[in-house]
């Protein structure tokens, strides 16, 4: 007798289940085992060829940087190459977002790959800045997955499935993700999983992945004291909501340096967080806070309210959800780092053990609530660079260029592997 289940059901989990069947990018079930998939000396071979002008295209990206929801010339770049190489492309999709998609001559399942394209506004640069700048790695992000797209397409006749790229806008204001989602495209497509990578402050060729973890959420409080005294009360809720922080925000290099050693420490530090941002304006505190694990935010909430009504005539708001922790599936996870050790070579993965970076979020968090996947960091930093030119927003962020061609070669191979069905999804038979 065949059980119904839902779509959440059958995609859970999807990296680590058995093989024999999986689904096809029409949603049926399809046998597995129609030859083998892109070797990766294949997929090394084409980046080999490609690199100088991957690179080429980085520094032009770079150049001209956009800020969230201001990527025009940037999807004009994005969907030349796409459409030179062959695939289907979309535009206009959630804003300045742009789909790709990539047919394999063999069936097989969908899989997507996200990249975002905009830049860091002048705000969020560490110490400000006077325009958009590059300084989070997007434009290194966005050559990758077009490298990807080139690769797999020069190898199309061995790929099996379908790859869908997705270029989003407006990661840096947190509402890329959803726009892009709002329209439908992952239904349409009909996506099995979908995969990322990030510029992280990890030696250029390692990867760090995150299973069962990810980067945290955020949550926001407007506290008001009333009456005379009502600035001093705020000036006094803001450092007694401030002091509920586990981790402060970094003041020098040596604090980069142990926030990410801190990352890769099993029940380390950062295995459980409270990270703060309280600012008093005269009579009012708003708050910003960030905390891991995601549960914690109903206690942290709790702890603010009874700070701020413990004063006479102060009160507190909250004006929205917290904002969704990426949460990355720990089975999918260990899949991609076996992957890549397989590939690449032991030393090409590290691992954390905690939400990483305790002051960041990811909207990429939005598509891991409907489809497993992974979301893994790309080592950019140069042998001998001070850590402030790996760490995004710092305004010395200088990614080694080495890194493309690395993470075209993981993410190329990763993907052809995935549509190819090595791995099932899991949640029942399929007859």
């Amino acid at each position: 007798m065949e059980r119904a289940l839902s779509r959440r059901t059958l995609l859970a989990g999807a990296a680590g289940a058995g093989a024999g069947v999986v689904w096809g990018t029409a949603g049926r079930a399809v046998a597995d085992g129609w030859g083998k998939p892109v070797e990766q000396r294949a997929v090394d071979a084409e980046v080999a060829r490609l690199n100088r002008g991957l690179i080429e295209l980085r520094r032009d990206i770079h150049r001209h940087p956009e800020g969230p929801g201001q990527e025009q010339r940037t999807a004009g770049v994005v969907a030349r190459e796409l459409r030179a190489a062959g695939l289907t492309v979309s535009t206009g999709v959630g804003g300045h977002g742009v789909v790709g998609i990539l047919r394999g001559a063999r069936p097989g399942r969908t899989v997507a790959y996200r990249a975002d394209m905009d830049a860091v506004p002048p705000k969020d640069i560490v110490g400000g800045g006077p325009a958009p700048a590059h300084l989070c790695g997007h434009d290194v992000h966005t050559t990758v997955a077009l490298g990807v797209a080139q690769v797999l397409a020069r190898l199309r006749r061995q790929l099996a499935g379908t790859v869908v790229l997705l270029f989003q806008p407006a990661e840096e204001s947190l509402s890329g993700a959803r726009a892009l989602i709002d329209t439908g495209v992952l239904e349409r497509t009909r996506v099995a999983e979908i995969h990322a990578l990030h510029c992280g402050p990890f030696p250029v060729g390692q990867f760090a992945v995150t299973p069962g973890f990810g980067m945290p959420g955020q949550d926001k409080a407007e506290v008001t004291a009333s009456g005379p005294d009502g600035p001093e009360v705020a000036r006094r809720l803001a450092a007694e909501i401030g002091a509920l922080a586990t981790v402060a925000l970094p003041q020098t290099p040596a604090d980069l340096e142990r926030i990410v050693a801190d990352a890769q420490t099993p029940d380390g530090p950062l295995a459980e967080f409270v990270a703060v941002r309280a600012r008093a304006q005269e009579a009012k505190v708003s708050v910003s806070y960030r905390c891991w694990p995601p549960e914690r935010y109903l206690q942290v909430r709790q702890n603010i309210h009874r700070l701020a009504t413990s004063s006479p005539g102060a009160g507190v708001t909250f004006p929205a959800d917290p904002f969704p922790a990426m949460v990355c599936p720990e089975r999918d996870g260990r899949v991609l780092a076996h992957h890549l050790r397989r590939t690449l070579g032991r030393d090409a993965v590290t691992e954390l053990h905690a939400a990483f970076p305790p002051f960041s979020g990811e909207d990429f968090a939005l598509y891991l609530d409907r489809v497993p996947g992974t979301f893994t960091f790309l080592g950019v930093r140069a042998p001998g660079a001070p850590i402030t030119t790996s760490y995004p927003h710092y305004p010395d962020f200088a990614p080694d260029e080495r890194a493309i061609s690395v993470g075209v070669r993981a993410m190329a191979g990763w993907l052809a592997e995935r549509t190819h069905g090595a791995h099932g999804p899991t949640g029942g038979s399929v007859r």
